[in-house]
């Protein structure tokens, strides 16, 4: 796989629930996490003591987390009312040559700052709340 660039990759929010994504705005930077719990099921007959994992068991998740400049659009607004009112809307993460990542997440954090000097800044953390979708780009 070649060289990406970061800025390609996107964090997108469903504006109003009809599948229109509109890209979050003022981010610099963005990072998604995939994971899987493992389940043990080691016992004393496991071949020379090693660990043994159950195949397809366990919990799946993913985290995205971004960060950038507050610029007050639609996106900024529509992130804020997804914390405060507890909701669950689809949003799309863009990885260049890779592919779309789609479904239910939970705004699990909203930090804002900034200083005398310099422009007004935020970050965000998503926590996924269901079963996400893959689409090859």
């Amino acid at each position: 796989m070649a060289v990406q660039n970061g800025k390609d990759l996107l964090i997108k929010i469903d504006l109003n629930g009809s599948g229109n994504f509109e890209t979050v705005a003022g981010l610099r930077a963005t990072r998604v996490s995939f994971n899987a719990e493992s389940v043990d099921v080691t016992s004393l007959e496991s071949a020379g003591g090693w660990r043994e994992l159950l195949a397809g068991a366990g919990v799946k998740s993913a985290s995205i987390s971004g960060s950038g400049i507050f610029r007050d659009a639609a996106s900024d607004e529509r992130a804020r009312q997804i914390f405060f009112d507890g909701e669950t809307p689809d949003f799309q993460v863009v990885i260049p040559d890779f592919g779309t990542i789609e479904g239910a997440f939970q705004v699990t954090a909203i930090e804002y700052g900034g200083t005398h000097d310099g422009e007004a800044t935020y970050e965000v953390a998503l926590a996924s709340a269901g079963q996400l979708t893959f689409t090859v780009l």
